[in-house]
């Protein structure tokens, strides 16, 4: 039975709550939230974690006062208007449920969850409600001056047509980051850099150029000892006709997050690694651009570093105003959309379309479709 939950008054902080007390409340979540605490947008009441040493060190060293190890308990004694999730990829869609059942908005990090059908399980819970309670995905790399600029840039077609783009999400990762035990399984975490890292720019690239259209991909295990893929390259072709490459890696000790778009006019790029600014996008025009025209698409105007709390501050803003965030719903899924359309590619062989993946197909309850020995094992080590 749902339970409504009445909006905060503008006045009043909004309640949340942070289930999950692991490294990304610590590094990411928790800095955010209490930020815009600082500035009485919000009010940490309680956190929650099946780790009861974990969330009492937790909520101590945060001055948060209500610790718990049972998310309906919380829910029902604190009544928070939003739930930050911060928890493993195969608890998200049960621990969303509950919290909108409850009335509480809810903040997921990414993935969102291990496939379609949970996704849509979320979705059809939120259901024809106005005003909310509704659950977005943490795609903190959409929000921020250099990203809002340059999305303004291409939809109105400052530089010309999109053409051809590459995103890039190459990052290292050794062994001693797959002993957390949900790490490299289909069942907890859903995939591998393709849905736990590379979703990221894989996400701000749709946001930027708009709807795909078809992919072919190919995905292997080169290194790691793990059920999921270590590495997996990709070809898209967008609606608009741009054609891109991406590239998802935990095998690259040179590590880089990149995105590059060529258009008629101009080629912008930005390179990072975990959070972008201003100063991380370069726009290079095409010959004969007027100076006066390449300096005002390179005026991104104040500097606002994409982040948690960018984001954030603009789901308070819409939790307030009853309507639905960025990063929701459809806007939400789409994403973990072309991330599925990646694996069904790289593991069937064949060419992918937008919108085809749908209940009754195996890849919409399981990213690896039930494909087993879907990709060669590591290499044998060659003789001298």
């Amino acid at each position: 039975m749902f339970v409504t939950t009445s909006h905060p008054s503008p006045h009043e902080p909004v309640r949340v709550a942070i289930v999950g007390t692991g490294a990304i409340a610590h590094g990411s979540h928790l800095p955010a939230l209490t930020a815009l605490a600082a500035g009485q947008q919000l009010e940490i009441v309680a956190a929650v974690d099946v780790d009861a040493a974990a969330v009492e060190a937790f909520c101590a060293g945060a001055g948060i006062a209500h610790p718990y190890t049972d998310l309906d308990r919380m829910l029902a004694e604190q009544r928070p208007h939003l739930v930050t999730l911060a928890t493993p990829p195969r608890f998200h869609r049960d621990q969303t449920v509950a919290a909108l059942r409850a009335g509480a908005w809810v903040w997921c990090e990414k993935p969102p969850c291990p496939s379609l059908e949970d996704f849509d399980a979320i979705e059809a819970e939120e259901g024809p409600r106005q005003n909310g309670p509704y659950a977005a995905i943490v795609f903190q790399h959409r929000f921020g001056s250099g990203s809002r600029h340059v999305r303004r840039l291409l939809a109105d077609r400052s530089m010309g047509r999109p053409l051809v783009a590459h995103c890039q999400t190459t990052w290292y990762r050794d062994e001693a980051y797959y002993s957390a035990p949900w790490r490299g399984s289909w069942s907890s975490e859903g995939g591998g850099p393709a849905m736990g890292h590379g979703i990221h720019q894989m996400d701000l690239l749709l946001d930027l150029l708009g709807p795909w259209a078809e992919i072919r991909a190919m995905a292997g295990r080169l290194v790691h000892d793990v059920e999921t893929e270590d590495i997996s390259t990709a070809l898209i072709r967008f609606e608009n006709g741009a054609m891109a490459t991406v590239v998802n890696s935990v095998l690259s000790p040179d590590e880089v997050s990149r995105i590059r778009i060529d258009c008629e006019r101009a080629t912008v790029e930005l390179t990072h690694l975990y959070g972008h600014r201003n100063a991380d996008w370069r726009i290079t025009p095409a010959p004969g651009v007027t100076s006066e025209e390449a300096a005002a698409w390179r005026d991104f105007g104040p500097d606002v570093p994409s982040s948690h709390e960018a984001q954030l501050k603009g789901l308070l803003e819409d939790l307030r105003a009853g309507r639905r965030p960025r990063s929701s719903g459809v806007d939400g899924r789409k994403s973990l959309e072309l991330v599925t359309a990646l694996y069904k590619a790289a593991f069937t062989g064949g060419t992918v379309r937008a919108g085809e993946i749908g209940p009754g197909d195996p890849y919409y309850g399981a990213l690896h479709g039930n494909a087993s020995g879907w990709a060669p094992e590591r290499p044998a080590e060659v003789p001298a």
